[in-house]
């Protein structure tokens, strides 16, 4: 449940699937952010999405997410798909999304499973296959505690959704 105005992000939007569905769910009056450590991922992004960029609805950062450049309280959600297997420091990371986190926003943390993860041939390729357990904990030492934890799919699909709030 995002306001029409609000403020949100999409850490590590890779190809911008996240980017779009924010911009989506926003009114008019409301702002996403975009960050990304690729140089590549942000050419795509502003060409694919100038339009927002040039009015202001969206704006594009190039920054990994342990030093995001967002002011602290600044955001009603943020959402990170498949980028907790390259980060090497998880708890600086999250304590980042919990510092620009306004004290009612949510982050929203989706992973593959990470059995069915370790089963995967290009898995052992720079990935860093995290359990759940790790993940929720490092949550909780950031200051944020999962409201909801939505499993989806199964087998070799099966994906995890994290809802965290400040607590």
């Amino acid at each position: 449940d995002l306001p029409s105005d609000g403020v949100v992000t999409d850490l590590g939007f890779g190809g911008g699937a996240g980017l779009d569905l924010l911009l989506r769910q926003l009114g008019a009056s409301g702002q996403v952010h975009g960050v990304d450590q690729s140089a590549t991922m942000l050419s795509a992004a502003a060409h694919r999405f100038r339009r927002e960029v040039e009015t202001g609805r969206l704006r594009l950062h190039q920054a990994p997410i342990e030093h995001l450049p967002l002011e602290t309280s600044s955001l009603d959600g943020a959402i990170t798909l498949n980028t907790l297997y390259f980060i090497p420091d998880l708890a600086g990371a999250l304590q980042e999304c919990a510092r620009v986190l306004k004290p009612s926003g949510q982050l929203v943390i989706g992973l593959g499973d990470p059995n069915q993860m370790a089963r995967q041939p290009v898995t052992a390729h720079g990935f860093r296959i995290r359990p759940l357990a790790e993940v929720t904990n490092a949550l909780l030492a950031a200051g944020l505690e999962v409201d909801q934890h939505r499993p989806i799919g199964s087998g070799r699909d099966l994906f995890h959704l994290l809802v965290a709030q400040p607590y």
